[in-house]
């Protein structure tokens, strides 16, 4: 399967908010939301496109936004997204992986994010990926799921590659 990674557009407003439709059964984007995140928000939402011969699956399988806030070296992964149907492909590992890139491009120092209690699948993902928890977020879904406040160092690539070697 061939995916590109970009940063998303107003004219993929329609496909963000199926997408979250399909994936999530509640804590959903309304599509005034989504737009706000993609028009006013100090935003980036990159999104994984299907290249035009996967047929079968929707254009759009996944995305990713993160928030700044002025005045801190720490970026928020506020939304992560990965169509059902692509779970499993290594799709979330490498939006994450862009993620993580531009938010050190922009200076981040920390990636912080929050996640459902009993999604094992993204605590997984977050995990291996270098996450950590920090604290324990009771009932904080709005289904009364807790949560984890979870965070990662970022770490330029050539201090990354100094921090596994030494």
């Amino acid at each position: 399967m061939t995916v590109t990674l970009r940063q998303a557009l107003g004219r993929d407003l329609d496909a963000l908010y199926r997408l979250e439709q399909v994936a999530f059964t509640g804590d959903r984007f309304s599509r005034r939301q989504l737009w706000h995140l993609l028009n006013r928000a100090h935003a980036l939402t990159l999104v994984a496109e299907r290249g035009a011969s996967d047929g079968g699956l929707p254009r759009l399988l996944g995305y990713g936004t993160l928030l700044f806030r002025r005045g801190t070296r720490r970026a928020r992964l506020y939304s992560f997204c990965v169509h059902p149907d692509a779970r499993g492909s290594g799709l979330g590992r490498r939006l994450l992986e862009a993620l993580e890139a531009e938010a050190l491009a922009r200076d981040a120092e920390v990636l912080g994010l929050e996640v459902r209690a009993d999604n094992r699948v993204a605590l997984g993902l977050y995990q291996r990926m270098g996450f950590r928890p920090e604290r324990w977020l009771g009932d904080y879904y709005e289904d009364g799921c807790a949560g984890w406040q979870m965070a990662k160092p970022l770490l330029p690539v050539e201090e990354a590659a100094q921090v596994r070697e030494g």
